[in-house]
């Protein structure tokens, strides 16, 4: 057993599938269920009253009446045959007025039946046995094949998932409130309209024929078109609010749907009272707002799976042209059937020896009933026929492979409606033909305009200016930030922040910067990381003389906005993404376009180069400072470099470098020179480099350098050399010659001794020798270093440190983890700089000091310490507090 429940299902689809059916379908259908009746009917009728009545016939009697049969066949007297008994005489005739009625056969009445149910086998025609059966059967592959395309299974899924979203779009209060909206705009536009066409000062005399002319100018302004789903009664121009249920089409609904239809013509002539007004009459909440982008999605997401191919078009087609066929093939066999339904049948059964008679005459109980059920089937069929015929003139004579809303397009609001094709087209056909308001309802998930305006809804809701507050922090150089991640497009409440400073914007598919971003007036620094923002012309002039520094990230060259090369007032510009060699930084920047970028002092690339780009050149008289991240791409040709010589500052890492470049040698103005990460095995052509005598910052960290030649002795203005992370085993006596040299980073090498001349570096406040060989430290380093300020000796094999270290009164971070250190010494107490966490070393060795020297180590630092005396930063010591400090001393003792 079942429930009803279980079946409502069946009558929702049922229901809801109507939509798809014009009215011809419709009529088809009652007149498949009349001739379903009609059959039923019949055979009802021939199972529980068919019959045939039969009486024997006298020979002797019709040999008689042979010549008259024509006039007396009905009247023809029964005579007994040659075997009849004798004692019935032969000369009685019939007599009408006799008190004799018929004459005596000597037939019981089982002869009788068993005589008719013969004789209904064998004087009756197969039409006249079998036609309700067969008419029954028509009747059910006709109800069959007149629904077969919305149960097809390759069509009944695209036809479920069609109107499943056709009800949603019904039912969203999107459409409702979008229509509303559009409503509110066009009695505002005809407001508009009727003032400008009213006549300033009318005459007096023709004040009585102004009324009609108003009246009939306004009947056309409400009509809009000749479309009869636009027109409206006065009584509805006043906006009134829309059905509280959008699938009820209520009359509220058709004036929206209408409405709707003058929106964008409104906004395009009054653009600001429609930006200004979705905030006035259109309020979603999250949870309505979230379902109508996701009605959008799934919208675009049928479209593009129906417009493939156009299954249910040919599926219609081939059922109108099926059922057209089975029409023909009936009435083709059934009307010469109608000649052969007779009321009276001559029957000869071949029972003489049982009943003693040869012929008989019968007549048919049902014969009229069902000739006249025959000639109503067939009148039904007829019109059946003529209704098939008509959808396939309509199929044929029609584009139902392509949707276009025309008389909707005549709206300026739903121009932008896409023209549909294949089995969208053809459904949005089939409900037309239904109502077309349920497709205009339908268009407005299909039109980029109003998901636009959905968008900067939920926009303003989501993302409006207090919540863009709070997400606002405050960067390490004081500056005001906001990121923004994942958004359809900017909100509108963004260029409100005129105290920001810094914005990052990632992975925003639609982001534009419109006129209004002239009310950021503290806006400098703009981040763009795989986001390509457009830009209008009226807020291309702000950019251009506010922004100062500008990150872009993309996957490919194209994909820099042509905005870029115009900022004539940007500072810094960082490139991230795969860069073209050919031509350039990218194939569009090989046209010159880097000239008008004349204030440019900054240039930070992360791709992949083989080439310095020539058109570099463009900004070498304002470019200080270049930065190349090569990501392993090895870098071929650096010529680009010899007209840069104004570069300050050049960086080439990751570039797979195997010797220093010779275009450095033009580069008189270096200051900085970083080329780290690279494949450096020799050091010999720093020769070259003496000429560079600005040169004070030199780092060849993580190459494979092998030793440092004497060459190094000729950069005489070197403040900080790092050769961290190479293979060097000594180092030479010239480098200690290097009198200005502040900080000196040689961790991770393979030094297994310090060499005494390091007394001779009296400046250095730096010495990283961490991941080394080194079994002991010269004293003179303590005695004569006094400006040490940092002394990174860790994972080393120090078995004592020098009591001099007392000496080092400025020292204020020490790193001694890892040794073989069995004790500190106590002069560790009169290293002032030390207290406060400046001692890193494992717990227990922390402990061989006496009590007075861990207290002082152990308390923090005053907060009333002067300039003087605040720690320096370092690239290879970190600052750890006294907490974080106790922390890795118990970690490194565990170890």
């Amino acid at each position: 057993m079942f429930s009803l429940s279980e079946l409502a299902p069946l009558n929702q689809h049922q229901s809801r599938s109507k939509l798809l059916k014009p009215w011809w379908e419709v009529f088809m259908d009652y007149l498949v269920v009349l001739m379903l009746m009609a059959s039923v009917l019949a055979c009802t009728e021939q199972l529980s009253r068919d019959r045939v009545v039969c009486i024997p016939l006298d020979p002797l009697v019709i040999a008689n009446t042979s010549d008259h049969r024509s006039s007396a066949s009905s009247d023809v007297a029964l005579t007994p045959s040659s075997k009849a008994p004798t004692h019935i005489p032969r000369n009685i005739i019939p007599n009408l007025h006799s008190t004799a009625r018929g004459r005596r056969t000597h037939l019981v009445y089982q002869q009788y039946v068993y005589i008719s149910q013969v004789c209904y086998h064998e004087a009756l025609p197969l039409s006249s046995r079998f036609f309700p059966y067969i008419a029954l059967l028509q009747s059910l592959v006709l109800v069959a094949s007149g629904s077969f395309w919305l149960h097809f299974p390759h069509t009944s899924a695209r036809i479920e998932h069609f109107l499943a979203i056709l009800a949603k779009c019904s039912e969203s209060p999107w459409t409702s409130q979008a229509l509303s909206h559009a409503a509110r705009q066009e009695n505002i536009q005809e407001k508009e309209v009727m003032e400008e066409r009213r006549p300033p000062q009318p005459h007096p005399s023709s004040t009585s024929s102004s009324p009609p002319e108003t009246r009939t100018r306004r009947s056309s302004i409400d009509s809009g078109t000749d479309s009869p789903l636009l027109k409206r009664s006065d009584s509805a121009s006043s906006a009134a609010p829309p059905s509280p249920c959008p699938s009820t089409l209520s009359c509220n609904s058709t004036m929206s749907s209408m409405s709707f239809g003058t929106r964008v013509h409104f906004s395009s002539s009054k653009p600001l009272l429609v930006v200004n007004s979705p905030r006035q009459g259109i309020s979603l909440d999250k949870s309505d707002g979230e379902q109508a982008r996701a009605l959008f999605e799934r919208v675009r997401k049928f479209r593009s799976h129906c417009e493939s191919s156009a299954i249910i078009y040919k599926v219609y087609l081939a059922q109108t042209i099926f059922k057209l066929l089975m029409v023909t093939l009936i009435v083709s066999y059934t009307i010469p059937l109608l000649s052969s339904f007779s009321f009276t049948h001559t029957c000869h059964p071949e029972e003489q020896a049982l009943v003693g008679y040869t012929t008989f005459e019968c007549i048919h109980v049902l014969s009229s009933l069902l000739h006249k059920l025959l000639v109503a089937y067939l009148t039904l069929l007829g019109l059946y026929g003529l209704l098939n015929f008509y959808t396939l003139s309509w199929i044929l004579h029609s584009s139902l492979r392509q949707y276009s809303f025309h008389s909707l397009k005549e709206l300026c609001s739903l121009r932008d409606v896409p023209d549909l094709r294949n089995d969208l087209a053809f459904l949005l056909h089939m409900l037309d033909q239904y109502d077309p308001l349920l497709a205009q309802r339908l268009s407005v998930f299909l039109s980029p305009v109003s998901e636009s305006r959905l968008l900067e809804e939920s926009l303003e809701r989501r993302w409006g200016e207090e919540n863009l507050r709070a997400m606002t922090s405050v960067d390490a150089k004081g500056c005001s930030k906001l990121q923004l991640v994942a958004l359809p497009r900017l909100p509108p409440a963004l260029f409100n922040l005129s105290q920001l400073q810094v914005l990052k914007l990632e992975l925003i598919t639609d982001a534009r910067f419109t006129a209004q971003i002239s009310n950021m007036t503290s806006l400098r620094e703009l981040h763009l990381y795989h986001c390509t923002a457009a830009v209008d012309p009226s807020a291309l002039g702000v950019l251009q003389e506010r922004l100062e520094v500008l990150h872009l990230t993309f996957t490919q060259a194209s994909e820099i906005p042509s905005w870029v090369l115009s900022l004539r007032s940007l500072h810094e510009l960082h490139l991230s993404g795969r860069l073209s060699s050919e031509g350039g930084v990218g194939r569009s920047w090989a046209l010159g376009s880097l000239r008008q970028l004349r204030h440019l002092h900054v240039l930070v690339i992360r791709g992949m180069l083989q080439r310095i780009p020539g058109e570099l050149c463009e900004v070498a008289g304002s470019l200080v400072r270049l930065e190349i991240y090569n990501e392993g791409t090895r870098l071929l040709v650096m010529t680009g470099l010899k007209r840069m010589f104004d570069l300050t500052e050049l960086q080439l890492q990751d570039c797979q470098l195997e010797r220093l470049p010779s275009a450095l040698l033009a580069l008189t103005n270096l200051r900085t020179l970083d080329l780290q990460h690279n494949n450096l095995r020799t050091l010999e052509e720093l020769l070259s480099l003496a000429h560079l005598r600005r040169l004070s910052c030199l780092r060849l960290a993580y190459n494979r350098v092998l030793a440092l030649p004497a060459s190094v002795g000729v950069l005489r203005g070197l403040e900080l050399l790092d050769l961290s992370n190479n293979q060097i085993q000594n180092l030479t006596p010239a480098l200690f010659t290097l009198r200005r040299l502040r900080r000196l980073l040689l961790a991770g090498n393979l030094l297994e001794e310090l060499p005494a001349e390091v007394k001779a570096l009296q400046l250095l406040t730096e010495l990283d020798l961490n991941g080394n060989r080194l079994e002991s430290l010269p004293p003179e380093l303590f005695s004569s270093c006094s400006e040490l300020r940092i002394l990174n000796v860790a994972h080393n094999s120090l078995s004592s440190l020098p009591r001099g270290i007392a000496a080092l009164s400025q020292l204020c971070k020490l790193d001694l983890r890892s040794n073989s250190l069995e004790e500190l010494p106590a002069e560790l107490g009169c290293c002032s700089g030390l207290h406060g966490g400046g001692l890193l070393v494992e717990d227990w060795l922390f402990l061989s000091l006496p009590l007075h020297v861990r207290d002082f180590l152990s308390h923090s630092c005053p907060p009333t310490n002067s300039e003087g005396h605040s720690r320096p930063e370092s690239d290879s010591f970190p600052y750890f507090s006294p907490t974080q400090w106790s922390f890795s001393s118990a970690l490194e003792s565990q170890i």
